[in-house]
Order: structure tokens, then C-alpha cells, then sequence
């Protein structure tokens, strides 16, 4: 099992504070705080500041590839001093961005071309583009407020895994229920990392200060963010399937161990723990590879056997719209 070594000595534990931002780029707000000792070792963090160079890149090359001049009269582009690179029209994309057959082209998340196409691996490319301006800066500030901390705690490895897995997650449960949209951005692998941290709060439970206002803290901004997902031309399933992703995987790889569990050759000094970890947790980490494990399996046979998750939950489309006087989700999902 993953997880650094913890111990608090005397008065020479250090406090840290876990820190959250929701995915829409909102106020970034301290959740809790906990004890760590102050030989632990802190993670440079630099996968995640990559992670977004990589994200601002791709969208640099979808508008290049986009070329608005080329397919509209040079008046209805937005920003035209940027030439080739101009965005367009709001009335086809409210948030400065490039054209829907362009992000198609390019990767975008589409049912007849994952299933029926066998183009599986947008799957994973979906998750590195982005709508527009407004989509690219409010997934970065969050990937950046949250996954910097992260990594910092836990590791590239074990953030980068959990970050692809948790866009991986998203964008399967995003392709059994929705066929007739396409879907882009990061959104499911930073629901992801919400979910890691709401995971690694139980397994680590006993670590923290302040354990309910730092678990209320978390669940609302968590419910907050979801709660948005039920507006239109939004993919909620994509939130959802990363968050439940994230959430496993936090069980799997951010566990921490024991406190008085030293880490020179991790032999327990004076506390008499004969193990690194709690019961609970060992518990946690199976049930938690089984139900992922199983969970993708089943969730990736019933898509390319081509059956529309809707008819195995026909209230499901709520999660992620729901109807009003002010819009019809018909249009929309």
C-alpha cells in the first residue's frame, strides 16, 4: 500500500493544511489541517505544473488547427489580430474557443465514434482539450490549487495515476449515457482528485484536526460542484464517473501509516505496532480494487457492446440536467 511514514514526536510535528478549489475555478478555500512529522519529506511537485503546460499547448494547436478565416468571412471571427489563431463567433461558442467539427477532429469524446468507429482512444485524448478560453482557465486554476498540494504530499506517480485514471473513469460513464454531444476538458480527472481527497480523509481519519468541520468543508464543495452539473451543456456523468474514480482510487493509493510507525528500515519503535497500516485501511484498499477493478470492466463491456446506459437506469438523466420552465435537457444531452 502507498503512503509516506507519519509520526508525531513531542512538539516537532509540522501542520499542513489540505486545501480544495471546485473545478469551475472558484474560491480556493482550506478544508483542514493535520499533523505531520517534520522528517517526513515533502514532494517537489512538477507532473501537474506539466500537466498544464500540456493542456495550454493542446488548445494552442486545436486553434491553430482550427483556423477560423479559413471556414468563416474574416468579420465573424472573435479577436481577428490573432489570425489564423482567432476564435469563433460566441453565438457557436460562448466561450472563446474553437469550432465543435474541429474538436472532433482532434479527439473529442463521441459515442458513434468510440463505439461504433472503435476509436477507444478518446477516451483518454477528451480529457487534454478544451471548449475555450473560459473552459482552459478554470479547469488550470483548479488543477493547479488542487494538485500542486497533492502532489507535494503524495508523489508524481501516485497523482499522475490518479489524475489519468480518474479521466479515464469520467469519460467512459460520460459515453454510456450521453451519444448524441461531444465532451472535452479535464473536469472528470479533477472531480477525480476531489474524490481522491475526500477518500483520503476516511482511510487517514485519525491524522487530522478538526475531522467534522474538515469533512463537512470537503462534502459541500463537492455537492456545490455536482449541483452545477445539473445545468444544461454541462456532462455531469463525466463528473460523476471521475469523481467515483477518484474516490476508489484514493483508498488504493493515498493511505498513510500509522502514527509512531518509523521509517528508518519501517520498524515500529516503542509503540509496539505490528503493523504499518490500520485494519480499517487494509480493508478500505481491497474492497476499493475490487469495486474499481470491476466497476471499468463492467462499464467497458456495456459500452462497446453497444448498449445505452439509460435503459438500465432511466432516471439517471437528472444527474446531469435537469428540466425547467428556462430549458429543455432534451436539447442539451
Amino acid at each position: 500500500m502507498a503512503g509516506g511514514d507519519i509520526e508525531n514526536r513531542g512538539g516537532g510535528a509540522k501542520r499542513y493544511s489540505n486545501s480544495i478549489n471546485d473545478s469551475s475555478g472558484g474560491s480556493y478555500i482550506s478544508s483542514s489541517t493535520y499533523m505531520i512529522d517534520d522528517t517526513e519529506p515533502q514532494w517537489t511537485s512538477w507532473l501537474v505544473p506539466v500537466f498544464v503546460v500540456a493542456n495550454v499547448a493542446f488548445f494552442v494547436v486545436v486553434m491553430y488547427v482550427n483556423n477560423c478565416p479559413r471556414h468563416k468571412l474574416v468579420g465573424k471571427c472573435v479577436a481577428r489580430f490573432l489570425g489564423r489563431f482567432s476564435l469563433e463567433p460566441l453565438r457557436e461558442n460562448p466561450l472563446f474557443g474553437p469550432s465543435s467539427s474541429t474538436l472532433k477532429k482532434l479527439g473529442a469524446l463521441e459515442w458513434t465514434k468510440v463505439v461504433i468507429n472503435h476509436q477507444g482512444w478518446r477516451l483518454i485524448t477528451c480529457i487534454w482539450l478544451h471548449a475555450g478560453v473560459f473552459h482552459l482557465l478554470a479547469n488550470m486554476l483548479s488543477l493547479i490549487f488542487i494538485g500542486i498540494r497533492l502532489e507535494q504530499q503524495f508523489g508524481f506517480l501516485r497523482i499522475g495515476i490518479l489524475y489519468l485514471v480518474s479521466g479515464f473513469g469520467g469519460s467512459v460513464l460520460s459515453s454510456l449515457f450521453i451519444r448524441n454531444n461531444i465532451s472535452v476538458g479535464a473536469s472528470g480527472a479533477l472531480f477525480g482528485l476531489l474524490g481522491a481527497m475526500l477518500s483520503e480523509l476516511i482511510t487517514n481519519w485519525t491524522i487530522y484536526t478538526n475531522k467534522a468541520s474538515a469533512l463537512l468543508t470537503l462534502v459541500v464543495i463537492i455537492v456545490i460542484n455536482l449541483a452545477i452539473g445539473i445545468l444544461p451543456h454541462v456532462d455531469n456523468f463525466t463528473h460523476i464517473g471521475g469523481f467515483l474514480t477518484g474516490f476508489l482510487l484514493g483508498f488504493i493509493l493515498l493511505p498513510r501509516p500509522q502514527l509512531g510507525w518509523l521509517e528508518h528500515g519501517n520498524i515500529p519503535v516503542r509503540t509496539g505496532l505490528k503493523s504499518k497500516y490500520k485494519p480499517h485501511q487494509y480493508v478500505l484498499w481491497v474492497a476499493s480494487i475490487v469495486l474499481l477493478v470491476v466497476g471499468l470492466a463492467v462499464a467497458l463491456v456495456v459500452l462497446f457492446r453497444e448498449e445505452d446506459g439509460n435503459e438500465y437506469c432511466t432516471w439517471c438523466d437528472y444527474l446531469s440536467c435537469v428540466p425547467t420552465s428556462r430549458w429543455d435537457c432534451n436539447q442539451n444531452n
